[in-house]
């Protein structure tokens, strides 16, 4: 019952004062304040930083924004080695990439316990439970170390690539 008039005494407190002072009750002050909150906006311009870079050093977003249709295969082969040998070069620069399982694509492979889906994914029969034997379709890959330069400010964040203008 306590709690009941406790509420109700900091309910009033907290509805006069904001109306006759304008503002929280100092006992309040606490909870009115939300606890700081991690701004989203950073993995957005940390992903179209990667763009970015890819763009920069392979020119990747021009290759895949390319219709392929009107180039021949020979053209198309040349092209992609100029975007691989630059996109590569950005990944050794700027992250470390691990297998997320050890073992050779195409191999056997034992689960011997619980999976992470966010980590590894089962196809095929999947019945029962572990331990259970199959094939290593892919390693897969994670992160290992990520170290991007230091973010521009204002709209350079969110510019993938700039225009070029030839003047004269």
């Amino acid at each position: 019952m306590d709690s009941v008039w406790t509420r109700l005494r900091l309910g009033f407190a907290a509805f006069f004062t904001i109306l006759f002072q304008g503002r929280v009750p100092t006992e309040l002050q606490p909870l009115a304040s939300p606890p700081p909150v991690q701004v989203l906006s950073e993995n957005h311009d940390r992903a179209v930083q990667m763009l970015a870079l890819f763009q920069r050093d392979g020119r990747l977003v021009d290759f895949l924004m390319e219709d392929l249709g009107t180039y021949s295969d020979a053209q198309v082969g040349a092209a992609v080695r100029d975007v691989h040998a630059g996109s590569r070069k950005v990944l050794e620069r700027y992250l470390t990439l691990e297998p997320v399982l050890p073992g050779t694509e195409g191999g056997p492979i034992d689960i011997t316990s619980a999976v992470d889906p966010a980590s590894i994914r089962l196809v095929g029969n999947l019945a029962g439970r572990p331990p259970l034997r199959g094939t290593l379709l892919h390693c897969g890959w994670r992160a290992a170390r990520i170290e991007l330069p230091p973010l521009g400010s204002g709209a350079a964040r969110t510019v993938v690539a700039q225009a070029e203008i030839e003047v004269g």
